[in-house]
């Protein structure tokens, strides 16, 4: 500041500085939405990336840094401070994602001069074995109790639980199901995958008896004019969210004796290992989970390797 320049003005340049970088920011992280979204990837992945990034931009003005300035050494420092706040690893290694991902947009924008995202190492995230049910708390689970009513809500919650047992998909893959991705004579389901990659899945016959009742006792009460082709619906006619689908699941696991409440995705994770436990090689079962690689199946073959090591201990006279 100057001898001559008053302080508040200096303060309000400041100010202005700041909200023209502020304003910056935004349509930078404006343009890179539109470029993951082009891409297929997943609203909520692209929701997490963007307030990551937030975070590494105040970061970039803290240190009076500019755009151009990205580097290595600028990463590894706010990841550090990130790690130092006591982020989680799994935070760490999504951070570090959507760094590398921004950067290379950068680069490829001809913002940064060299990228330095494929210097950044991923910390690997502890993957903790998942809760799941055995086989005959499953048979519990699903067999008919007294919530069974005509009711569509009672219907909808019994179809819901038997599909995603039967198939293993994920809740928000379930939700987008339509009527014509119920393929009966073939007994598939055609489920829209993330990254928009399609895949199909068999379904068993209670799981399709299960649809049927629902279709024929439960969906018409509450279908209507914009309803559209949706599988699962709401009470008020619109496509069944996510949030209920849980809801839903929770409501009827609760009424089992099972011991447990297993949300969609402990539905998904019994699933897999059942899948496995019942001689299901290992690339099947991953192209019924619809994951893009088998590093991520292979977490199964842990559950059902404890649980083989733990009957062993029980069981075998010199375990």
């Amino acid at each position: 500041m100057s001898e001559d320049q008053p302080a508040h003005e200096t303060s309000r340049e400041q100010g202005d500085a700041d909200a023209e970088s502020q304003a910056g920011h935004a349509e930078l992280l404006a343009e890179f939405r539109g470029h993951r979204e082009g891409a297929g990837r997943s609203p909520h992945t692209v929701r997490a990336y963007l307030s990551d990034l937030r975070g590494l931009l105040g970061h970039l003005d803290d240190t009076g840094r500019g755009i151009q300035d990205i580097d290595i050494a600028l990463l590894r420092d706010w990841l550090s401070r990130s790690h130092a706040a006591g982020a989680a690893r799994s935070t760490m290694a999504r951070r570090t994602a959507a760094a590398r991902g921004f950067t290379a947009f950068l680069y490829r924008s001809g913002r940064l001069a060299v990228d330095p995202g494929p210097l950044l190492a991923t910390p690997a995230p502890r993957r903790p074995l998942p809760d799941v049910l055995d086989e005959e708390q499953a048979h519990t689970a699903l067999r008919p109790n007294g919530e069974d009513d005509d009711s569509p809500t009672a219907l909808r919650r019994t179809a819901i639980v038997e599909v995603l047992y039967a198939t293993g998909i994920r809740v928000a893959e379930l939700c987008a199901l339509d009527l014509d991705d119920v393929d009966r004579e073939r007994r598939t389901l055609l489920v829209h995958g993330k990254g928009a990659k399609d895949r199909v899945v068999p379904i068993g016959v209670p799981a399709l008896d299960a649809v049927d009742r629902w279709l024929h006792a439960g969906r018409p009460h509450w279908a209507n004019a914009g309803s559209g082709p949706a599988l699962f619906l709401g009470a008020r006619g619109g496509r069944l969210g996510t949030r209920t689908a849980r809801r839903d699941v929770h409501e009827r696991m609760r009424h089992e004796e099972t011991g447990d409440d297993i949300s969609p995705h402990g539905l998904r994770h019994s699933a897999a290992t059942h899948l496995l436990n019942g001689g299901a090689d290992l690339r099947s079962v991953q192209e019924i989970l619809g994951h893009a690689s088998l590093r991520s199946t292979q977490i199964y073959t842990h559950v059902s390797i404890e649980r083989l090591t733990r009957a062993y201990n029980q069981a075998h006279p010199r375990a």
